[in-house]
């Protein structure tokens, strides 16, 4: 464009305002949108502080719905100014009225709109950078009609690649609809898995069969959606399902089978969170989150197990906690040969008795009660045992076991008693001959 051009357009541009200022309908088309913009404001301001629900700041604990319905309240200001300004502008057009500067006032809401939606409900930092960034232009241009003319541009950058057509468009298109699919898939499952995992009338196998269900559901939809972005043909797919049931059955074996295995493990009950599970190898730990292809166990010291779900299908699995989460445990002790076990035992069960863990009282059955027995006689003394019943696991934070040991300890001092030790006799034969001589 040279200079003369240049200056035609400025000279254009300066009649067509110097037009709209001195016509009187701008500035009634200015006066009716600062009217709806007050009233979209009043409202919106009536509303969130007449309902509780999008006035009450929600606690980290709330149900995901009300936290939903607290972030919707900050779009409502926008959202009212398009309708309102949607009704003016259809309103002048009936009139046979022209109302340009409407019109311009609804782009502009449509970008404070989006920019809320950006605000309001897209928590991480970056996707909310990006889509400001990215989005914002892009709805822009649309606005502006001058997307068209982008798309083109871009699509005319291409590169050949046998019969494979690759054009910028293309690239840009995958990568900014994925991004915004992934980031879509991603908080959707998240609020979907929350409400389920909310429900009251839902025990927690259930919710987190819905919670697989809904992942997975969700996963497909939003694979198909990136496949059409791409241009795949969707019905081609059926040509491609026997090969992608053979790489199934050879290379994605494991996963798969990992996946059903999660599915079954849901389904028969067998395994639930908050359970606490001991492996064939040793490995024990709380069943704190089932994944697609693997199980989190969660051990006493910080630790995260990641266990394939196969592994609780094939192998061989104690739950300690899965029927009742009572627990029966042992104490093993010793008492020379000349105490008065019978006085013993009844000191020592009242001893244990005492802990605040262990299940004791006239209400309880009396094979649940705390019980001291001869085990066995050995070298040194009486070996003892007392068994005692409790809830939870004798392990991390429940160290029962050896809170026990150090309550029968000091109990067996207080009497007297002491805890024998090996002791061997010596006795020398004939002691005569192995006198020296003087």
């Amino acid at each position: 464009m040279d200079i003369k051009s240049l200056s035609t357009v400025i000279d254009e541009f300066l009649y067509t305002a110097q037009l709209a200022i001195a016509d009187s309908s701008t500035y009634i088309q200015l006066l009716v949108i600062i009217i709806i913009y007050g009233v979209s404001f009043g409202i919106a301001y009536k509303i969130r502080h007449s309902v509780g629900l999008t006035h009450y700041e929600p606690l980290d604990s709330a149900h995901p719905v009300r936290k939903l319905a607290y972030r919707v309240g900050g779009i409502l200001f926008p959202l009212l100014a398009i309708i309102l300004l949607q009704i003016s502008n259809h309103t002048g057009k009936n009139l046979a009225f022209k109302p340009w500067l409407i019109e311009m006032s609804i782009d502009i809401a449509v970008l404070l709109f989006f920019n809320s939606l950006i605000r309001v409900f897209v928590q991480h930092k970056f996707a909310a950078s990006l889509f400001r960034w990215v989005g914002l232009p892009i709805l822009l241009l649309h606005l502006l009609d001058l997307l068209p003319s982008v798309i083109q541009a871009l699509e005319e950058i291409s590169l050949e690649v046998g019969n494979i057509s690759i054009s910028a468009y293309g690239v840009t298109r995958v990568l900014i609809f994925g991004s915004f699919l992934f980031w879509l898939g991603r908080a959707s499952s998240n609020f979907g898995k929350a409400v389920i995992r909310k429900q009251p009338s839902l025990d927690v196998p259930t919710k987190e069969v819905f919670s697989k269900l809904f992942e997975v559901v969700l996963f497909c939809i939003i694979a198909l959606l990136l496949l059409n972005v791409m241009g795949v043909n969707l019905a081609t797919l059926a040509v491609f399902g026997g090969a992608l049931g053979v790489g199934l059955g050879l290379g994605l074996q494991s996963i798969a089978s990992n996946f059903i295995s999660g599915i079954i493990i849901l389904l028969d009950r067998s395994l639930t969170v908050g359970d606490y599970v001991e492996l064939d190898d040793g490995r024990k730990g709380f069943v704190r989150e089932f994944r697609m292809r693997y199980t989190i166990l969660e051990t006493y010291d910080g630790k995260d197990i990641l266990v394939p779900n196969e592994k609780f299908i094939s192998s061989l699995m104690v739950n300690w906690t899965h029927k009742d989460p009572k627990q029966r445990y042992r104490v093993d002790f010793s008492v020379p040969y000349s105490t008065d076990i019978r006085s013993m035992v009844e000191l020592i069960k009242a001893a244990v008795s005492e802990h605040e863990q262990v299940i004791s009282g006239l209400d309880v059955p009396f094979e649940e009660r705390p019980d001291c027995e001869i085990d066995s006689f050995g070298d040194s003394g009486i070996n003892m045992f007392v068994e005692f019943w409790m809830y939870g696991v004798d392990d991390g934070k429940n160290r029962v076991g050896g809170d026990l040991m150090l309550i029968i300890l000091e109990t067996l001092k207080e009497n007297g008693i002491e805890i024998p030790f090996p002791q061997r006799e010596v006795k020398i034969l004939n002691s005569e001959q192995h006198t020296p001589k003087q």
